[in-house]
């Protein structure tokens, strides 16, 4: 496993509060300048390219950023003729450092639908103890020096959320919402529904928000609809049933789970499969305009609703799926329990309301009045709700919901009992093998889901009451499994079921989970080395920021996973103890770790607080006293990294970057293909020679990484010479073409 970065786990409490820009305790402050007094006419007249208008500066909070993008956004709460519009505001459209505390993209709501202007923030709160989701608050927004409004300000799901959530930012991901809007004249519809093969069948339905992916949303879609049994391998299944339960408890209809099937995300996770994640939840609580595509939305929306329907496949399918149906509603009732029959969510309602009263009250523009907004969660507000008659009140609304599921016929069905759990060593080595037991009744079938690294997806294997896997007696109700511990981590759930429902130990998993701490030896001297070093970074490897930064690659020796808390990282011989590993920091058995050396402590990962020099600098391993190793790098060229060869060995190397990989020991060239040419010196710096019997009257093509064509010629003898002498220092992209057909290609790098 290539373990990008170590991620804490944290239980999420209920009424934990968000730190900083998305703190919810308090309201942040927004002002945009623009030159033009007529910045509301071109932002309207924007909106038909959805493009951008660049505002002279954003200030948040008091921190200023020059020449920023600005547009209008929605669909339904987009009006010309309003005086608040959604906002979408990029910090990094002009200037691509810009960021606030490393958020660039910042996704305002007006409050449309939403008397009590807490539904989206509420909903999020709700949502972030299933499954993982963008934060949420509000600001005050100011235009030009006036003030426009309260907004809900949600975190935008791009390449920061990707990597911090889902540990890749710069991978496939897609918005999963109709070109040109939603509504009865969309062509597709971003339903998961098959269509063909062709990925442009499906252009008009998804947004592609990468450079590249159709080909898989295409397969992920063909797995859902023609080859079912193997979905699991093509989509996170848990948190797509998360989200299908929290749409249908919340009568969240804009959504999936409603008549546009819209308003989610799809982002290509490390285990090589799409995740999804909820997205613009400002009309949950039964605040859509619409119904569900199988009658409309109300207190009594019943968990199988759409479960026949040929326009949600998704929906379809799992509820056709025995085991599945079992799960979807053992976290359906989860949701009803824990947040609404407890009604403990009201805590959190009122501590919105009142950390927003003065801004509502303060609103010029708000679409309700402040007396609507006091009495939004017992009064509906007549007109504008689903079908035209009214938007309930959010307390009347799950009151009610909680009286319905009491009484349905699928939510009543009664699940098996996880009376206890158990493994046999409460602290077992790095490589060992446990049993985890679990004492149940009620049940037909036990499961354990584990993982042996955050990062990965949990594996789900049947527990036995047999009498041979440390459970005691054959048929005492008792279920044992065995897992041998080849990784860093251990976290695990409990799933039980019967002919009726199924129950979850811990009841949230996957999204929280059970976990056994792995004792694994530290490092000593010559256990871990450093490996690979890339001083100046363009894009090979990118942080959870997105942010092509300078980065170490580590790698263990050994065959042990290894702890190196009490470890150090310096660029300073005078100072070995500069950055130290946090502790818990882990590294699997014969394995990598990436630290980026970028000074972004406050990033999630591993950042230290220092950078690299491109023009030299010396990178230290220690434990503060010994040093473990030591590079010194000269000058160093954009995109060439400084690696072993091979990996954990003596000899060093500058290649084309292996970012958390495998190292490379033949200086970019194809391994495969070198006894076929011969190209030298490799790196070059003026001159580069090729050499091959058999290849005159091909095409040689040479070109940078930009994919901009530097030399282009027919060769004519089985040896020559080429000048690279006015080429940029960099990568550079060789092929050699025989009728069309590529007879070679590798790169080449000059410095």
């Amino acid at each position: 496993m290539k373990r990008l970065f170590l991620f804490a786990s944290l239980f999420v409490v209920f009424f934990s509060k968000a730190q900083n820009f998305y703190d919810r305790a308090t309201v942040q402050t927004i002002e945009i300048f623009f030159a033009s007094a007529s910045w509301d006419a071109l932002l309207d007249a924007a909106t038909t390219t959805d493009s951008y208008v660049i505002a002279d500066s954003v200030r948040i909070n008091g921190v200023s950023f020059d020449s920023v993008g600005v547009k209008y956004k929605g669909n339904s709460s987009y009006n010309a003729n309003n005086n608040k519009n959604p906002l979408h505001i990029n910090l990094d459209y002009i200037k691509s450092s810009q960021d606030y505390q490393g958020y660039r993209s910042i996704k305002l709501q007006n409050g449309y639908q939403d008397p009590s202007m807490i539904r989206e923030v509420l909903s999020y709160a709700i949502l972030e103890q299933y499954m993982d989701c963008p934060k949420a608050n509000f600001a005050n927004v100011y235009i030009n020096g006036t003030l426009r409004g309260l907004y809900s300000n949600a975190e935008s799901i791009d390449e920061k959320f990707n990597g911090d959530h889902y540990f890749l930012a710069d991978e496939t991901y897609f918005k999963c919402n109709p070109i040109g809007g939603a509504g009865p004249g969309s062509t597709v519809n971003p339903d998961l529904k098959y269509i063909n093969m062709d990925s442009s069948s499906y252009f008009n339905g998804y947004e592609l928000k990468s450079p590249f992916g159709w080909n898989r949303l295409v397969d992920l879609i063909n797995t859902l609809n023609n080859d079912f049994n193997n979905i699991e391998s093509k989509l996170d299944i848990d948190r797509a049933i998360w989200m299908l339960a929290f749409n249908n408890v919340l009568v969240n209809l804009d959504s999936y789970s409603g008549a546009f099937r819209q308003n989610y995300y799809l982002t290509w996770d490390l285990n090589s499969r799409f995740v999804p994640t909820i997205w613009d939840l400002n009309m949950s609580f039964n605040g859509f305009p619409g119904g569900t595509g199988s009658g409309s939305g109300s207190a009594t929306l019943d968990p199988m609703s759409n479960s026949t329907s040929a326009n949600h496949p998704l929906i379809k399918k799992i509820l056709a799926n025995p085991m599945y149906k079992r799960m979807y509603m053992a976290h359906l009732r989860t949701i009803v329990q824990e947040i609404f029959a407890t009604q403990s969510y009201l805590s959190t309602a009122n501590s919105l309301r009142s950390t927003i009263d003065a801004s509502v009250q303060a609103d010029p523009y708000k679409f309700y009045t402040y007396s609507q907004f006091q009495s939004s969660l017992t009064t509906a507000v007549s007109g504008g709700g689903p079908g035209g008659s009214s938007i309930p009140g959010i307390q009347t609304l799950m009151d009610a919901r909680v009286t319905y599921f009491n009484t349905n016929s699928n939510y009543v069905l009664v699940a098996p009992t996880i009376n206890s759990f158990a493994s046999n060593n409460s602290a077992p080595a790095y490589g060992s093998s446990i049993y985890i037991t679990a004492n149940c009744s009620g049940e037909s079938t036990v499961y354990l889901g584990y993982r042996l690294d955050h990062q990965l997806k949990f594996n789900r294997v049947q527990m036995y009451d047999d009498g041979a896997h440390f459970d005691g007696a054959a048929g005492d109700h008792i279920y044992g499994a065995q897992v041998t511990l080849n990784g860093v981590d251990f976290e695990y759930y409990i799933y039980a079921e019967n002919a009726n429902a199924g129950i979850f130990s811990p009841q949230r998993a996957e999204h929280e989970y059970h976990s056994i701490n792995v004792v694994m030896p530290y490092a000593v001297n010559g256990n871990v080395l450093i490996n690979e070093v890339l001083a100046s970074n363009s894009n090979y490897g990118h942080d959870s920021n997105d942010e092509s930064d300078d980065w170490i690659e580590l790698y263990n020796t050994t065959s042990t996973g290894l702890d190196l808390s009490g470890l150090y990282l310096s660029d300073d011989p005078l100072n070995l103890m500069k950055w130290p590993f946090p502790l818990g920091t882990a590294i699997n058995a014969n394995d990598h770790l990436i630290v980026w050396a970028d000074n972004d402590i406050e990033q999630s990962g591993l950042h230290t607080n220092f950078k690299l020099s491109s023009l030299g600098d010396n990178i230290i391993f220690s434990n503060g006293a010994v040093i473990f190793d030591q590079i010194i790098l000269g000058p160093q060229t954009t995109d060439v990294s400084y690696a072993r060869c091979p990996d954990g060995g003596t000899a060093f190397l500058y290649g084309i970057p292996t970012f958390n990989a495998v190292n490379s020991c033949q200086s970019g060239i194809n391994e495969g293909l070198l006894n076929s040419v011969r190209i030298y010196p490799v790196p070059f710096s003026n001159d580069l020679t090729f050499h091959a019997d058999g290849i005159t009257g091909k095409e040689l093509v040479i070109s940078d990484m930009m994919g901009r064509i530097v030399y282009f010629g027919e060769i004519s003898s089985d040896s020559f010479t080429i000048s690279g002498n006015e080429w940029m220092s960099g990568v550079y992209s060789v092929r050699i073409n025989d009728n069309s057909e590529i007879f070679f290609e590798g790169k080449v790098i000059k410095f």
